[in-house]
């Protein structure tokens, strides 16, 4: 997603006086747009449903993240071993966590 300089800023007072051209923009585009305040970027106006795909994608990066940073501490084990405590109805333990395994 580009943003357009000279379509996608927007002061305050542009804001205020077009709410509703503004807000058709942003929905027909997709992209967001800056409000500025005094010449300075002060807020950003998306679109929810485009706001909520990115916080999903930045919530899956993390995770992503956080399980990759498992694999290189070590702090995994192999899947047999958590699906045999799985289908065993046991309740599945950490009690690998932190130790590599062959």
């Amino acid at each position: 997603m580009n943003i357009r300089l000279v379509e996608d800023i927007k002061s305050v007072t542009e804001l205020k006086v077009h709410l509703r051209e503004v807000l058709a923009q942003v929905h027909a585009t997709g992209r967001p747009v800056i409000i500025t305040v005094n010449g300075k970027p002060d807020a950003v106006l998306m679109d929810a449903g485009e706001f909520e795909r990115q916080q999903q994608a930045l919530n899956l990066a993390a995770l992503l993240a956080e399980g990759e940073a498992d694999v290189r501490a070590g702090r995994t084990r192999p899947a047999a071993d958590y699906l045999k405590e799985l289908e065993g109805g046991r309740p599945v333990s950490r009690r690998h966590r932190g130790k590599r395994r062959a």
